[in-house]
């Protein structure tokens, strides 16, 4: 019964915390590529890009292995096409 209640703790709030994150658009003029795809919530999301500056742009949650920033809202399959993640911003 303790690792049902733990469970549910766990899960509760990893699901109550991480819709509360909060996440800024990055700018387009600052990227070098403008794709976008639709993600499990059913949200608009930019594809991994990378910046004109080589800077971290605003709403970059991991650095890909390929040098480029993901924008995902979610952990799994980030970067899956861009070698990995290298680094977790978020």
């Amino acid at each position: 019964m303790k690792y049902i209640s733990l469970l549910f703790i766990v899960l509760f709030a990893t699901t109550t915390f991480a819709k509360n994150v909060p996440y800024s658009e990055p700018n387009e003029q600052n990227l070098v590529e403008h794709h976008h795809y639709r993600n499990v919530n059913g949200r608009i999301v930019h594809s991994p890009a990378h910046s004109k500056n080589g800077k971290r742009p605003n709403g970059a949650s991991a650095k890909c292995r390929d040098g480029s920033y993901s924008f995902s809202k979610h952990h799994r399959g980030t970067c899956s096409r861009h070698r990995g993640v290298a680094t977790w911003y978020k």
